[in-house]
């Protein structure tokens, strides 16, 4: 997996999973196994809807949360990948035993 995690400096986030590397910030973070993971689920939910229609799901539910929300941390937050990621970085083993199209759960 480690050839697939790529160091940007320039990126204005942590991290960010565009299928199939990891994009990270600061060589330090790669010792951030929570942040890795979170990106790695990512990369399954991208796998499973095939990469394009996960990002044109994931712009559509953050439009709609922004209209909902009127603030872009919440409708971040409430992106159904986002809160499948959140609720489960900090299982390592999470990959290991997660169902297909888990996300759906989030809604």
């Amino acid at each position: 997996m480690g050839k697939r995690i790529i160091v940007t400096p320039f990126l204005k986030v942590s991290g960010m999973a565009l299928y199939p590397f990891i994009l990270i910030s600061h060589q330090a973070l790669l010792a951030d196994a929570v942040l890795i993971n979170h990106e790695r689920i990512h990369l399954r939910q991208q796998a499973e809807l095939l990469v394009i229609p996960f990002y044109i799901l994931y712009l559509l539910n953050y439009l709609i949360n922004l209209a909902i929300y009127r603030n872009h941390q919440k409708a971040y937050l409430n992106i159904v990948f986002e809160r499948e990621a959140y609720a489960r970085e900090t299982n390592l083993n999470y990959l290991k035993s997660r169902k297909w199209y888990n996300w759906i759960m989030y809604f």
